[in-house]
């Protein structure tokens, strides 16, 4: 299932190459090597689940619009920047169809909470001492 999601998402997939900064000395302002993917999610056709997971992981990668905007300009060419795009849009969406751990919440038994409220009234009392006495304490 995953498989058919990432492979739609290949074949929707608009690339813009921009000419932007990253490696290339002047080579990066002369040649556009900076890949600007853009996939709409709605078209992928995701799962409510996967669709809302995908907001909470991309973030700021998601626009207004349903736009997963992807960028990668750290590599020299062109080529090798456009694999690394499609590979973080690979990544993002099997990310957004994996189901986060639930976390167990943790159990204080009994002994363990005495003890705790002991130490922290013993600390409590020696933060106590170091302030100044009071007209009461004399």
């Amino acid at each position: 299932m995953i498989d058919d999601v990432i492979a739609r998402a290949h074949t929707l997939a608009e690339e813009r190459f921009v000419a932007g900064s990253g490696p290339g000395g002047q080579n990066a302002n002369k040649v556009a090597t900076e890949v600007q993917l853009r996939v709409n999610a709605y078209k992928l056709r995701l799962s409510p689940f996967a669709f809302r997971r995908l907001g909470e992981v991309a973030g700021s990668r998601l626009t207004d619009s349903g736009d997963i905007l992807i960028v990668a300009r750290e590599h020299r060419t062109q080529d090798a920047n456009r694999g690394l795009a499609r590979e973080k849009l690979e990544e993002l969406l099997r990310e957004a169809h994996r189901r986060p751990k639930t976390r167990a919440k943790t159990r204080l038994n009994r002994v363990g909470k005495a003890k705790r409220l002991k130490s922290k009234k013993a600390r409590g009392d020696i933060k106590a001492k170091r302030s100044k006495p009071t007209r009461q304490d004399w």
